[in-house]
């Protein structure tokens, strides 16, 4: 269940990186302001995956 809730967070995640280019290209967001959120969203991606790979150091012993 914890793994499956970890997917779900990813995909919401990814979803809105979606949006945020969506923003910069109809130019309701500037594109530094895309970069710094674009990579907020992709160190995110990279936590939940991580903890996607190895769940058990996330779960109480």
């Amino acid at each position: 269940m914890f793994v499956s809730k970890l997917a779900d967070s990813d995909a919401e995640a990814t979803e809105t990186q979606v949006w945020l280019d969506f923003c910069r290209g109809c130019g309701y967001l500037p594109v530094q302001e895309h970069r710094r959120l674009a990579a907020g969203y992709d160190e995110v991606g990279r936590m939940l995956n991580g903890m996607v790979a190895a769940p058990e150091k996330f779960l109480p012993r």
